[in-house]
């Protein structure tokens, strides 16, 4: 069996920005077309993100991960995802995201009926050009919960930008929003699939990613800049999130 790639590595992507209607729940539409032969599998990082994708003639949704996924697709599967905004999705789906954790499910299972009649709105015959036309046309037209939850997308713009040196990431959090634990606790688990020092672990990698795909600079630089204690912290972390090391990553982003 082929040996398993990131994502990023194998086939094409393509990103757009939505359309009005979408704008209050989605981020972005992404298309990610598979290699036509010899695909190999792909290996999903964690990233912070929850995505709605059309797959195989249907609509699934790819929760929060927590750790790498695998997964096999065919030779020229074309994915098309609409991406939530941070703090987004449950609202969208009526569904808190710490039951969705690491799962790929349909959407039929969340929404029963309601998902079949979303899906007999694609023209599912149009080529992945048309379908991108569709595809949003019925997912705008859906009666579904718009908007973010402020606080949480609050804290994840908190998160994402770095934590003050020496503070204690929950009771800072908990200071700026003005929350208690348990309340912080649980509009997290329901917005994210999970607490803030996981969301905080997942974005400091992410800002990594970001650093290491733009800069040519040594490891060690590079986990200085992206918030890590030391080198060997980035390395357990980046092992632990996508199963490889900095500098495997560094190679694939740079096309090494």
């Amino acid at each position: 069996m082929t040996d398993p790639v990131l994502a990023q590595a194998t086939g094409s992507f393509h990103h757009q920005a939505p359309s009005a209607p979408l704008l209050g729940s989605f981020a972005s539409i992404w298309v990610h077309r598979m290699e036509a032969a010899n695909a190999p599998p792909i290996v999903i990082t964690p990233d912070a993100t929850i995505d709605l994708q059309w797959i195989g003639g249907t609509f699934r949704v790819a929760g929060p991960d927590k750790d790498p996924q695998t997964e096999v697709l065919p030779a020229g599967e074309v994915v098309i995802g609409f991406r939530f905004h941070p703090a987004a999705a449950a609202a969208w789906l009526g569904v808190p995201l710490v039951e969705l954790v690491g799962q790929r499910l349909p959407l039929e299972d969340l929404w029963g009926r309601r998902a079949r009649r979303l899906a007999g709105r694609v023209r599912v015959n149009d080529s992945p050009g048309r379908l991108l036309s569709s595809l949003p046309q019925a997912v705008a037209e859906e009666n579904a919960s718009t908007g973010t939850d402020a606080p949480m997308r609050a804290a994840y713009d908190l998160i994402e930008r770095g934590v003050p040196p020496e503070a204690l990431l929950v009771p800072w959090l908990m200071r700026v929003l003005d929350m208690s634990e348990r309340t912080l606790r649980r509009r997290f688990d329901e917005n994210f699939g999970y607490g803030p020092k996981t969301l905080d672990r997942i974005l400091r990698y992410q800002r990594f990613l970001r650093l290491s795909s733009r800069s040519a600079g040594s490891t060690a630089v590079l986990a200085s800049e992206a918030g890590y204690s030391d080198q060997a912290h980035l390395v357990r972390e980046s092992r632990r999130l996508t199963g490889s090391t900095p500098r495997q990553i560094h190679r694939i982003l740079n096309g090494g």
